[in-house]
């Protein structure tokens, strides 16, 4: 089992940043990427970046160009850069960890809360 815990979230102005973090706890060599999902009131559910073992990194359009993801595998932790941020990134932000060989993200943290006033 792997348990995910999510920091650094909190209130930040629009055009400023943050930096999430994620710890990843328990059988971390089960786990072959990362990501970050957010969840915004009456919106679905939207997954934000990814980054692989290897290195390779995905992301939505939403936030291409200002959100950086990253990893610190001897540290086992998870980063996500958030630069430029804007109103419509209000979110609560959950790290997730896919295990290996499965398609979907099946470990979630507890989430963290992103506000971004205008």
């Amino acid at each position: 089992q792997v348990q995910l815990v999510e920091s650094g979230g909190g209130l930040v102005q629009a055009g400023g940043s943050l930096r999430l973090s994620c710890a990843a706890i328990g059988n971390i060599g089960s786990i072959d990427a990362m990501g970050w999902h957010r969840q915004a009131p009456g919106k679905q559910r939207e997954l934000v970046a990814t980054i692989t073992n290897g290195g390779t990194t995905t992301y939505s359009d939403s936030v291409k160009g200002r959100f950086t993801i990253s990893r610190d595998n001897a540290r086992n932790r998870g980063y996500l850069q958030m630069n430029s941020l804007k109103p419509e990134d209000t979110a609560v932000y959950y790290c997730v960890g896919r295990r290996l060989g499965q398609l979907v993200y099946t470990y979630w943290g507890q989430g963290t809360q992103v506000t971004v006033s205008s």
